[in-house]
């Protein structure tokens, strides 16, 4: 082989390589490149929205149902608000559903899971999901337990 064609080798196998590693930084990353189609708006409020980001995903029973859109402080009950952009096929979501903040494994990334209630009235564009449930900090659970260890001690 020449000494070109080894250089057009290396080359190919170097772009083929970046590539690949651009498509699994994109995958990680969970961007698409697809539109996600229709979606509507619903909102939660949490008392503590810690780790919690704008794209984190929004699943029921496992499954990605949609993407948070956005994270603000609400001026009038000071808490946490997320917007939450759900797939519009996800049509039955109840007035009692469930927003829990929860981790993908001990310490991954936090994600809002949802839970279907038994109402008959449903959710539409714009509407709230009052119960929510917070996220739990680490810190704060180990501040408890050293707490309540250390006032057993006279």
């Amino acid at each position: 082989m020449t000494s070109r064609g080894i250089e057009i080798s290396v080359g190919l196998f170097m772009l083929a390589g970046c590539l690949a590693l651009a498509m699994l930084a994109f995958r990680v990353s969970g961007l698409t490149l697809e539109s996600s189609g229709r979606q509507y708006t619903l909102y939660a409020s949490f008392e503590n929205a810690s780790g919690l980001a704008v794209r984190s995903r929004v699943s029921l029973a496992g499954v990605l149902v949609g993407r948070v859109t956005a994270i603000e402080l609400d001026p009038v009950d000071l808490r946490a608000r997320a917007t939450l952009a759900i797939d519009a096929d996800v049509d039955y979501l109840t007035v009692d559903t469930i927003a829990a903040i929860k981790t993908a494994g001990i310490l991954g990334e936090k994600y809002i899971s949802l839970s279907v209630g038994g109402e008959p009235d449903l959710l539409e564009d714009g509407d709230a999901i009052e119960d929510t449930q917070s996220t739990m900090v680490l810190e704060d659970l180990i501040g408890r337990f050293l707490t309540s260890a250390g006032s057993g001690r006279d």
